[in-house]
């Protein structure tokens, strides 16, 4: 299985259409439907399904898709490394994390960067930690930020000084919204909306986790992005458990935010994989952030 006929296979699945694909890859239709039969009778697998009007994928066609997505982008990566200029420090950085207050600390460290190394550059990647943790470990990022969990050992870390609190988003005209904490029993009644992110079976439940099986029941939404659920509390359709300081809150705003009284305060890390060589810019960023915690704990 070539390069070449993953990316031939990731265009015709991102036009649903051969002639279509054929055309942005700018080689002819019969030459791109030869290169997907070809791929196709080595894996053995039906991968595309032909139609009237374009290509649906199969559900091995929608594995390969996800496969050779990450497959094409870490060998892109990898190129732009090897070309990279050893007379400076240039390059992607990418960083992988969920919606935190604790990336400041990475915007803080490229600021640093940007002045000294205005060569490199970050690329951010949005997802839960499972999600975050998956792409570290496949080499697809160079770093992660999570969130209360203890690093495995096939990964390096650093403690970030910063603390995630969890509680409550709701309309500043909530009952709950003048409380100072809020505890199970405020919860009971109420429709929760929380996050989707699933818990992870090789840690001890945390007690936020353990709050909210205590009352599924009442869980009416999940999300993926804050944003999007605050929408939903603005509307009266809930009250979102979730992290402080990602939606803007108090006077001025719609929302209040208030903590809970389980597990207040969490710590986040940074996490890389365990002897896997990083580039220039990937050890320059974690000096800068490294730089960045020592002045934030002095």
């Amino acid at each position: 299985m070539e390069l070449r006929h993953l990316r031939y296979f990731l265009a015709v699945a991102r036009e649903g259409n051969v002639t279509r694909a054929a055309a942005s890859l700018h080689v002819t239709q019969p030459t791109l439907s030869r290169q997907l039969a070809d791929l196709e009778q080595e894996l053995g697998r039906e991968l595309l399904v032909r139609e009237s009007r374009g290509v649906a994928l199969t559900d091995d066609g929608m594995l390969l898709r996800k496969r050779a997505e990450e497959i094409v982008a870490l060998a892109d990566r990898t190129e732009r490394e090897m070309m990279a200029d050893d007379s400076q420090i240039e390059g992607d950085v990418w960083v992988g994390g969920g919606e935190t207050r604790t990336m400041r600390l990475v915007a803080q460290a490229m600021q640093s960067i940007a002045q000294s190394h205005p060569g490199i550059r970050l690329r951010l990647h949005s997802g839960n930690a499972d999600d975050v943790i998956e792409r570290v470990d496949k080499g697809l990022l160079d770093f992660g930020v999570i969130i209360s969990r203890t690093p495995e050992t096939r990964f390096e870390s650093i403690e970030l000084p910063a603390y995630e609190r969890w509680g409550v988003l709701v309309r500043n005209d909530d009952p709950l919204a003048g409380r100072e904490i809020v505890s199970l029993d405020d919860l009971s009644g109420r429709r929760l909306i929380v996050s989707n992110q699933p818990s992870d079976a090789h840690q001890p439940m945390s007690e936020v986790e353990q709050m909210l099986g205590a009352l599924s029941s009442n869980v009416v939404a999940t999300y993926t992005l804050l944003y999007n659920a605050s929408l939903l509390v603005e509307q009266g359709f809930g009250i979102a458990l979730c992290l402080d300081g990602i939606i803007a809150t108090g006077p001025g705003t719609p929302f209040a935010f208030v903590p809970t009284e389980l597990q207040p305060a969490v710590r986040t890390h940074l996490i890389w994989k365990r002897f896997q060589p990083q580039s220039r810019a990937a050890a320059q960023f974690l000096r800068e952030v490294s730089k960045v915690c020592a002045e934030q704990e002095a």
